[in-house]
């Protein structure tokens, strides 16, 4: 991709970086980026796997990679709370596209209640919404079409924590805004109705590592459709029977 024009183009290990029998190298997704880089596609890529497979770790050392604050907001942002992010930036290279965009935003669901302070503590010229006195997903979502309006790269990770099914809906709506006004998103995911956004590029991570896929045969919707024709066949094994 010699003339790519998105933000990221690919994502490698940094000169002299050598994969290490330590966390977070040892897991799978990570060894394989840093063996054999990962180019990203323009528009959307969604990152999806179960829990522990490595897609949060990467979407955040993409994130600051770039320049952004591990713990959430934009390029600009400098919130530090408890550090509690992995080594893993400091060992990528990002090479950008050839004009992209400078601007970016991470939005980190499990610390965004802390980046709400740090708006009210540090305002802006911009009149921000009092986002402490919405509900979770409310503020979400309107921090979402409050926030991802300029061209740049956009990084989520797991956004439908606070999302009801509505919500959600309305997240792809803005994901495909941003892809088709020239943005490019990296966003970590469990939820079926955000991955079946048109074309999205989907890796998806686990013990084999990073390999792309169709939502269609994504193990997560194939699992959500067999609980939802028939939830009974997995409950039992939770459920104790009376």
């Amino acid at each position: 991709m010699p003339f790519a024009s998105q933000p990221v183009r690919r994502v490698a290990a940094a000169e002299g970086i050598r994969v290490s029998g330590r966390w977070p190298h040892t897991v799978p997704a990570v060894h394989q980026l840093l063996t054999d880089g990962l180019d990203l596609s323009p528009g959307v890529t969604f990152l999806v796997g179960e829990n522990g497979a490595g897609k949060s770790t990467l979407v955040e050392a993409i994130a600051v990679a770039y320049g952004m604050s591990p713990e959430g907001g934009s390029t600009g942002a400098r919130l530090t709370t408890r550090a509690t992010e992995s080594s893993l930036a400091d060992d990528l290279q990002l090479t950008r596209g050839v004009g992209g965009k400078r601007a970016g935003f991470f939005l980190r669901a499990e610390t965004m209640h802390g980046f709400y302070t740090y708006l009210e503590q540090n305002p802006g010229a911009r009149n921000e919404p009092v986002f402490h006195e919405m509900s979770h997903g409310e503020s979400f979502l309107t921090l979402i079409s409050d926030r991802f309006t300029r061209q740049g790269f956009y990084c989520l990770d797991e956004p439908e924590s606070a999302l009801s099914f509505s919500s959600s809906l309305a997240v792809v709506g803005v994901l495909d805004r941003l892809a088709k006004s020239g943005s490019q998103v990296l966003c970590a995911t469990h939820s079926p109705v955000i991955a079946a956004l048109p074309d999205a590029t989907i890796l998806e991570v686990g013990d084999w590592g990073i390999r792309a896929t169709t939502w269609e045969d994504l193990k997560l919707v194939q699992n959500w459709r067999a609980y939802l024709e028939e939830p009974e066949r997995y409950l039992r094994h939770v459920i104790q029977s009376t």
